[in-house]
């Protein structure tokens, strides 16, 4: 009977071995490419209307209502404050303007003044004498060319000194309401790179991209939602994927923890 045993397992050995041989190794799958991201073809498509759409819904879902950070109360002070947020976050810039806005409340005192009057006051934001240059010609602008009343068109707006694109789509989305073009900030930038909807470096080619594949009635919140979405969650060093509802969406090289294949081009 012993002898039988050893003959059982012996023979039992051999079989599994023989089975491991023969079985197929098992072939990685490929990890989700995202909800709505395949063409026709059935190749990923960052662009395809369905992920953007899932996209914007997401954003709409986690930031509703959002609105632009700089605190303002007037047209010319929100264009004040946007020429003041260059290059500088929007939690200095609305340290800075309470006071200067209480000493000079419209376009007309600020063009009373020469820029080394208003350095001391803006000091803290950065760049301050080019920036004091921009606001007072901006608002000597203002008041000699348009009586006083920020313009509400892009070619109005573009032909005071300081104020490029991105200032004015500020101005004409946030206060005038004026779905122009999309706002292209650090966050606007480095994100859209990230979710793939631009492969453009440049803010300008950005915009354009951003433009033609987000619906016009969507450029004034999207700009705003990533924006805050870039100060909460998708920040530039450390970003905080395991917290973001377009995880599953998003390919970027530069991402803390996925759920999905990661794209190198994307950032």
């Amino acid at each position: 009977m012993p002898t039988a045993r050893r003959t059982r397992k012996a023979t039992s050995k051999k079989a599994k071995a023989t089975a491991k041989k023969r079985a197929p190794k098992a072939k990685p799958g490929k990890r989700a490419t995202g909800s709505g991201a395949k063409s026709t073809n059935g190749a990923y498509n960052p662009l395809a209307p369905q992920r953007v759409q899932e996209i914007l819904r997401r954003l709409d879902e986690r930031y509703p209502g959002v609105t632009c950070a700089l605190k303002h109360t007037s047209a010319w002070e929100l264009l004040a404050a946007t020429i003041l947020s260059a290059q500088c976050t929007d939690a200095t810039v609305n340290r800075v303007t309470p006071e200067l806005f209480r000493k000079y409340p419209t376009a007309g005192a600020f063009a009373t003044l020469e820029p080394e009057q208003l350095e001391p006051e803006i000091r803290p934001t950065g760049f301050f004498r080019n920036k004091s240059k921009s606001l007072v010609g901006a608002a000597r602008g203002v008041v000699e060319t348009f009586n006083g009343q920020v313009p509400d068109t892009m070619e109005q707006l573009l032909t005071l000194p300081g104020v490029a694109r991105k200032t004015a789509n500020v101005v004409l989305g946030t206060w005038f309401k004026k779905a122009v073009g999309v706002v292209v900030d650090t966050h606007v930038h480095r994100i859209s790179r990230r979710l793939e909807l631009t492969r453009s470096d440049n803010p300008k080619d950005i915009e354009q991209d951003l433009m033609k594949v987000i619906p016009e009635e969507k450029w004034i919140d999207f700009s705003h939602q990533i924006i805050h979405h870039g100060r909460a969650l998708c920040i530039a060093r450390k970003p905080k994927c395991a917290e973001c509802n377009l995880e599953n969406l998003c390919h970027a090289a530069d991402k803390t923890w996925s759920t999905v294949e990661i794209h190198k081009a994307a950032k």
